[in-house]
This record gives structure tokens, sequence and C-alpha cells, in this order.
């Protein structure tokens, strides 16, 4: 498939990579990018310096980043691509949105695009664990990890809650569950304008890319969000790992399950499961400096 370049205003260079013809040809390359169709991408690539990457969450866009975007560019090579079935890329069809499927997709676009180079990958939410989960598979493609409040390292009290999430959305309509189940991931400083943006969005999405997204991610085999099985597999990542996160609790369980002396794990309050723009200019200082530390 041939790639695209546009040119807008601000972020002078738009880009598309994936589909079926794209083919994932560096060695190591994991099982689910060779024997499933990649999704063909929309992303941004700005600025010079170290290779920077930053991926949204579940039901968001590379939009999340906004606040993020211009202190970035000013340092770093950021590329921010939108997820499959999310923002601006190609709507797969039911059944292709397992993280292994979301997986794919970054790897191929770092191998076909920046061949030789890796990146280090700054994840919200979902986009956390699909960050770790490359990591885990390819660690010449990752060169370190910042997982924003990223869904990773719960115990089995918060995988019911999101267990009964997985239900609601599969016999309600995602464009009320989601909002309702939002709620609690919000703080008292959330802006209502973001709130309102956040539901929103999902009115827009395809019903079927947001119900299948989720459950997977905490739930049945192969899932690292939950419990001793997200203990087990982030104990074995090698790379660099910084996860800033909302609950005391969850952060002193997961100190010292990173074995790379200069991962950590830090407590953020007074904000709410977007981090990065409830609090931008601390959430930015704070992840530019390990950054730079790395």
């Amino acid at each position: 498939m041939e790639n695209k370049e546009f040119d807008l205003s601000r972020r002078s260079v738009l880009k598309w990579v994936g589909g079926a013809a794209v083919a994932v040809t560096a060695a190591g390359q994991s099982a689910s990018a060779a024997s499933a169709p990649v999704a063909r991408l929309f992303y941004t690539d700005m600025g010079t310096g170290r290779n920077v990457m930053l991926l949204h969450g579940w039901t968001c866009d590379s939009n999340d980043w906004i606040n993020q975007f211009p202190v970035f560019e000013s340092k770093y090579r950021v590329v921010a691509p939108d997820l499959r079935g999310h923002g601006r890329s190609e709507v797969m069809p039911s059944g292709a949105y397992m993280p292994g499927d979301y997986v794919a997709d970054i790897e191929t676009l770092i191998s076909t695009n920046y061949p030789g180079e890796s990146f280090i990958i700054v994840g919200h939410s979902m986009g956390a664990q699909i960050a770790a989960r490359l990591a885990a598979e390819r660690p010449d493609l990752v060169s370190a990890v910042v997982s924003v409040d990223g869904t990773l390292g719960f115990d089995e009290a918060v995988g019911q809650q999101f267990d009964k999430a997985a239900h609601d959305l599969q016999i309600g309509d995602p464009s009320v569950v989601v909002p309702a189940f939002f709620q609690s991931a919000y703080d008292p400083a959330t802006s209502p304008a973001f709130k309102r943006w956040h539901a929103r969005r999902v009115m827009g999405m395809p019903k079927h890319v947001v119900r299948e997204s989720f459950a997977p991610l905490f739930s049945g085999p192969g899932q690292v969000g939950v419990g001793e099985e997200s203990a087990e597999f982030l104990r074995t990542l090698t790379v660099p790992f910084y996860h800033l996160c909302r609950d005391p609790a969850q952060a002193s369980r997961m100190r010292p399950w990173f074995s790379h002396p200069k991962s950590k794990v830090d407590v953020w309050s007074n904000a709410g499961h977007w981090l990065m723009q409830d609090r931008p200019a601390d959430v930015n200082a704070a992840m530019t400096a390990w950054i730079d530390a790395v």
C-alpha cells in the first residue's frame, strides 16, 4: 500500500503506514505480526532528537497528547499514531482487536518506516500495555517505556470492576456505558471540557472496536493487566520502565517488579486517569527529566 504525505499548518508531516501488503521483515518478528494483517495507521512525525513514540489509550486518539506535543517536539523526534479503529486509522473488522493486533501494528510501523531504530514509547492507559508488550517481544525496537496510568498492575478487586464494565459493554450502548465508566477515572481537578471530549469521542467510534478492545486487557488467556499475571509479565521486562499512577497501593505493589536500575514508579495526586491532561506541565517535566536521564 502506498504511503501518502499531507501538509498541515502546524504538524507538517502526516503519514500513513500499514495494510495487508506491508511485510515485517526484521529478524525475530512476532508471530502476531506475521500471521494477521496490520492496519493502515495514521501518524505524525515531528521534531528532531531522540526517538519518542506517543501511544494513546482505549477510545482515544493521538490528540490526547496535545499538551505534550509542543514540549516533546522541541526536544525529541516524536511519532504519534492513532491505533487501529481509533482516530483516523483504519477500522479493522470484528475479531481484530486483541492486544497482539495492536502490538503488531506498532511493530510494523517501526520496523518498516524506521528500520534499525528504536523508540522510547510513552503510553497512556491501553497504550502503555501495548508498549510494554512490544518491549517484551522486541526489546530491539523499544529502548524504554513510560506508562501514564497504564493498564498494568491492578489487583483482583479492580479486575472485577473491569469484568463488570466488559459485560456492560456487551449488552449496552458503548456511547452510554463508557462515559459512565469513566466517571470513576476522573478527579475533581479534571476539567468538564475534557469529560465532554472523552464522551463525545466514543459516540463517533464503531461499537465493535470499543467492545472488543477492552476485555482482553484484563481477562482471558494472556491478559497482563491484573493480578499475578501482570506481576509475572512485568518482571520479564529488561528495558527501563517509568510508571506514573494514582493509587499508592498499586505503586507499592509494582515497585519490586522492575529489574532495570533506572525503572521507577511514582504516585500522582490531584489528577484523574488522564494525568497528562489534568497536570500537563508537571507530567511533562517528570517524563522529559526521566527520558533525558535514561
